[in-house]
C-alpha cells in the first residue's frame, strides 16, 4: 500500500500549447496513441481551434510511488505561470549553434540598433499570474515597444478546468509591427526569420504551484510550457519525434536506462511505418510509402517479410539488409538526399551541400537497433503487443505522470533545426534540463548575463553561455521571428533539379500536399467509375493554395491568414475501391477558404499565379509554388544569398 503523501509533481513536466486564431480550444494530447481528432473538431465557426497544454499534479509517497492525483477536492492548490515571449531581444536565426560548421558564428542581436539600455522594451513579459480554484480564467497580456510606438499582445491564457486542473493556452497567434515594418527585408543580416520591428506570442516559462494537504505544505515540482505555432496535421507523428531525441540524450547521460532488447513493434517498425503515414502530407512521399507504392508498411505482406525470421534459412535478411542500407547512415553524405527519410537536416539552407547534416541521418540509438533488427537479433513482437490506451483515463493511476510526460513531446518534432516547429537545438544539451522531462530553471533572484553585442557559437555552448537554466522565454527566443515567415517557408522542392516534391522539411506539422474534401467526396462517390475514383484519391493538391488567393508574399499573407490554412484530419475510406486505405487523412478548411473547389496542382490556375511560359515555371508548379520567380524567392530567403544557387542537385 501506498505511504502517505510526502511531495508532489505537476505532469507533463514539458507542456507543449499551440497556437489558432479562435477562442475555443482543445487539449493536446496526453496519450500516446490518442483517438484521431473527430472530424471538423480543429476548426470554430471556421476558425483554427487553439491547444492546451493541461497540467495536473500528482502526490507521492516517500518511496516514489504514485499516491492520488492531487485536486481542490483534496487540497489547496495555487497554479502560477510566467510567460515571456523574448524572440525580438533575442540574437538572430541563421542555424543551429552546435553544428560543427558553426563554430565560426557570430550572431548580431535582433534589432541590433535598439538602444541597450532599452531592449526590455522588445520583451513581452506578464510577469508571473496565478489561479486557484475552478473555472478561473486569467488572460496574459504584456506590451511590445518599437521606436515608441507600442502593441498590446495576450500571449496566453490560464484556465482551471471542472476539476481544477490547469489549462495553459496560447493567445491568437497575433503577430505584427507597431511601425507597420515588412516581414522580410532582403538586404538586412540574417534577413530569413528575423524581422525588425516585429514581434509574434510564441512564448514558454515555468509552471508551479503551491500545495497545501490538511494545512501541511507539499513540496511541489514545477513543469514548463511552451507556446508553439499550429499542428496542421494533428494525428500524424514525425519521423523522429522529440522524446525519440531526448530519450537517446537521458540515456547517453546515464539518465534513463536502455531497453535491453530489440521490439520489432516498439523498435523498428515506427522508423519504418511514420515514412508511410507522411503520404498524406507529401506528393513524394505518397508515391513511394504510400497506399499501393513499393514501400508501404501499412501493406501486411511487405510487414510479415519484415516482422519475423522466416524459417531456418532467415530468406528476408537481404530485405531487412537493403531496407536498412536505403536510410542515411548516422555520418552520411549530405549530397545523397535521395536517401532515406527524405527529409532535410539541420544544415540545410545555410551550408554548402556537401555537408552530412543537410539531410537527416538515422540517429545512433535508432541505427543500432537497426542492425540487430538487420541480424535477426530482435522480438518478433509483431501482433502480439497490445494497442496503447487512447485516453489518459484508460491509464492506471501510476502509470498516468510518465504517460503525460511522453505523449506531449512524442507529438513534437525533432529535427530539421532549422529552426524546428515547437522547439529547437537547445533542447538536446543535457545542460538545459535538471532531470528527464524537467527543464532547469534559473532562480529569480539569479538573472541572466548579458551576453554582449555578439553572440558567439563559444560562448552560447560554453559553461556560462544560454544552454544552463532557462529564464521564461528562454526556449521559444531561438526561432524564427515572425513565426509564421517560417511557417510558410517550410517547403518540398527547393533542390530544382532533383524532384519536385523531395525532400522536405516538417510535413506532419506543415504540410506540402493534401488530399482535399473535394477529391476525398469523388473517392466516397460509389457512382463514379472505378478509374475516376483512384485518381481522385492518388492526386494531392498544393497545402499552400489558401494563401496565393491574397498575392505572390505567402509569408505576410501567412500573418493573416494562417488560420484559414488547411487541418489533416482523419476520415473513413471507401471499402469498395481497390488499392485505397480504410481510412484516409483528408484536408478541412477555415472558413474563408471553405468554399475553393480546387482539385490538383493545375487547380492553382487564376488564384494570383503567373501563368506557366517557361519550363521553369512549370517545373516550379509541379512543385505547388506559383512559379519560378516565387521559389527563386524562397530559396533566397531561407537559403541566403551566397548558398541559393548551389543546392541544384
Amino acid at each position: 500500500m501506498p505511504g502517505p503523501i510526502v511531495r508532489a509533481a505537476i505532469h507533463p513536466g514539458l507542456g507543449i500549447a499551440r497556437m489558432g486564431n479562435a477562442r475555443e480550444y482543445y487539449v493536446g494530447p496526453q496519450v500516446m496513441s490518442p483517438t484521431p481528432a473527430a472530424p471538423g473538431s480543429s476548426h470554430a465557426d471556421g476558425l483554427l481551434k487553439r491547444e492546451a497544454a493541461e497540467f495536473r499534479i500528482y502526490g507521492y509517497d516517500g518511496e516514489g510511488n504514485v499516491v492520488a492525483e492531487l485536486t481542490p477536492a483534496n487540497a489547496e492548490i495555487t497554479w502560477t505561470a510566467h510567460l515571456a515571449a523574448r524572440k525580438a531581444s533575442w540574437y538572430k536565426l541563421r542555424a543551429a549553434m552546435d553544428l560543427p560548421a558553426a563554430a565560426d558564428f557570430s550572431l548580431e542581436r535582433r534589432n541590433p540598433d535598439y538602444p541597450v539600455d532599452q531592449r526590455s522594451d522588445l520583451t513581452i513579459d506578464p510577469g508571473p499570474h496565478s489561479v486557484t480554484g475552478t473555472g478561473a480564467e486569467q488572460e496574459l497580456h504584456g506590451t511590445f515597444t518599437y521606436q515608441g510606438q507600442s502593441a498590446d499582445a495576450m500571449i496566453g491564457e490560464l484556465h482551471t478546468e471542472a476539476t481544477g486542473r490547469l489549462r495553459v493556452l496560447s493567445g491568437l497567434g497575433v503577430s505584427g509591427s507597431p511601425t507597420g515594418l515588412p516581414v522580410y527585408v532582403p538586404s538586412e543580416t540574417d534577413a530569413f526569420g528575423n524581422a525588425t520591428g516585429w514581434y509574434d506570442e510564441a512564448c514558454d516559462g515555468p509552471v508551479t504551484a503551491s500545495v497545501r494537504i490538511d494545512g501541511n505544505t507539499v513540496p511541489c515540482e514545477g513543469a514548463w510550457v511552451v507556446i508553439a505555432p499550429p499542428n496542421y496535421a494533428r494525428d500524424l507523428i514525425g519521423w523522429r519525434t522529440m522524446l525519440d531525441l531526448l530519450t537517446e540524450l537521458w540515456e547517453e547521460a546515464g539518465w534513463t536506462p536502455p531497453a535491453a532488447e530489440v521490439s520489432f513493434t516498439r523498435d523498428i517498425y515506427p522508423l519504418l511505418e511514420r515514412m508511410t503515414a507522411h503520404q498524406w502530407v507529401n506528393q513524394g512521399f505518397a508515391a513511394y510509402f504510400g497506399a499501393g507504392g513499393p514501400m508501404d508498411f501499412h501493406d501486411p505482406a511487405l510487414i510479415d517479410r519484415l516482422a519475423r525470421k522466416h524459417g531456418a534459412a532467415d530468406v528476408y535478411r537481404g530485405l531487412r539488409r537493403d531496407i536498412f542500407n536505403a536510410f542515411r547512415p548516422v555520418s552520411g553524405d549530405g549530397v545523397a538526399l535521395r536517401s532515406w527519410p527524405w527529409l532535410y537536416g539541420d544544415a540545410f539552407g545555410t551550408f554548402p551541400p556537401s555537408l552530412p547534416a543537410n539531410g537527416l541521418p538515422l540517429w545512433p540509438a535508432a541505427a543500432a537497433r537497426m542492425q540487430k533488427w538487420v541480424a535477426g537479433d530482435f522480438i518478433e513482437d509483431w501482433g502480439q503487443v497490445a494497442p496503447g490506451p487512447d485516453s489518459i483515463d484508460a491509464v492506471a493511476l501510476a502509470d498516468q505522470p510518465s504517460m503525460l510526460d511522453r505523449a506531449a513531446l512524442h507529438f513534437c518534432l525533432a529535427d530539421a533545426f532549422h529552426p524546428g516547429i515547437e522547439v529547437t537545438w537547445p533542447l538536446r544539451h543535457i545542460s538545459i534540463w535538471e532531470k528527464p522531462f524537467r527543464i532547469r530553471a534559473r532562480p529569480a533572484n539569479d538573472p541572466e548575463p548579458d551576453y554582449g553585442a555578439m553572440l558567439t557559437s563559444a560562448r552560447a555552448l560554453g559553461p556560462d553561455g544560454p544552454l544552463n537554466a532557462q529564464v521564461p522565454g528562454g526556449l521559444t527566443r531561438w526561432m524564427a521571428l515572425p513565426w509564421q515567415a517560417d511557417t510558410a517557408s517550410c517547403r518540398s522542392g527547393y533542390n530544382r533539379g532533383y524532384d519536385p516534391n523531395l525532400p522536405t522539411f516538417w510535413p506532419v506539422r506543415v504540410p506540402n500536399h493534401v488530399l482535399t474534401a473535394e477529391n476525398y467526396a469523388r473517392v466516397m462517390d460509389g457512382t463514379l467509375d472505378e478509374a475516376t475514383r483512384q485518381q481522385a484519391f492518388a492526386e494531392r493538391r498544393n497545402w499552400y493554395v489558401p494563401l496565393q488567393k491574397y498575392g505572390p508574399d505567402e509569408m505576410t499573407s501567412m500573418v493573416s491568414h494562417f488560420g484559414e490554412m488547411g487541418v489533416v484530419e482523419r476520415r473513413p475510406g471507401p471499402d469498395d475501391l481497390p488499392g485505397v486505405p480504410s481510412e484516409l487523412y483528408v484536408e478541412v478548411l477555415g472558413a474563408a477558404t471553405a468554399g475553393l473547389k480546387l482539385r490538383g496542382v493545375a487547380a492553382m490556375a487564376g488564384l494570383a499565379r503567373e501563368a506557366p511560359d517557361t519550363p521553369e515555371d512549370r517545373a516550379a508548379q509541379e512543385a505547388g509554388w506559383q512559379s519560378h520567380a516565387q521559389r527563386e524567392f524562397f530559396r533566397m530567403a531561407r537559403m541566403g544569398h551566397t548558398l541559393a544557387g548551389t543546392y541544384d542537385d
